[in-house]
């Protein structure tokens, strides 16, 4: 099987599988920026949020919002979760099957990845807006 994360859903690959359903598999990040890293994908493959469809990145949220909500009631105590969406190699990808990064966070924690993201400026915001809005009054 040449994608890491199907071997993991048919049970050819190792992972620590958190939660699993007829569609998601969750499972523990091997290369984890935190304790409880976890990785939510669907069954059937897809490769980014431009073939997967809209139905099952709900339900890729729907299953990282309860991961989040075990890691804030369990004694990981998390104080709040990262959900992150990688989309595609510029957007640091690595894995060409869809998945959902939940990263329990602590206050006070050093995990610094957005770090200098609160200070960046657009200078056009008025511009970015209209191209956003123009380009999804496009989409099907």
């Amino acid at each position: 099987m040449s994608c890491v994360f199907c071997a993991i859903v048919a049970g050819a690959a190792d992972a620590i599988r958190v939660y699993e359903d007829d569609d998601y598999l969750a499972f523990l990040d091997i290369r984890p920026i935190v304790r409880g890293h976890t990785l939510v994908v669907p069954k059937t493959h897809s490769v980014d949020l431009t073939d997967t469809p809209a139905d099952t990145v709900a339900g890729l949220v729907r299953v990282g919002q309860r991961i989040g909500q075990a890691a804030r009631h369990s004694e990981l105590a998390a104080d709040g979760n990262n959900i992150v969406i990688n989309d595609g190699k510029a957007a640091f990808q690595t894995v060409f099957h869809i998945h959902l990064h939940v990263a329990p966070r602590l206050d006070g924690d050093k995990l610094s990845f957005a770090k200098g993201l609160v200070v960046r400026k657009d200078p056009d915001r008025e511009g970015t807006g209209r191209i956003l809005r123009d380009a999804l009054a496009r989409l099907p």
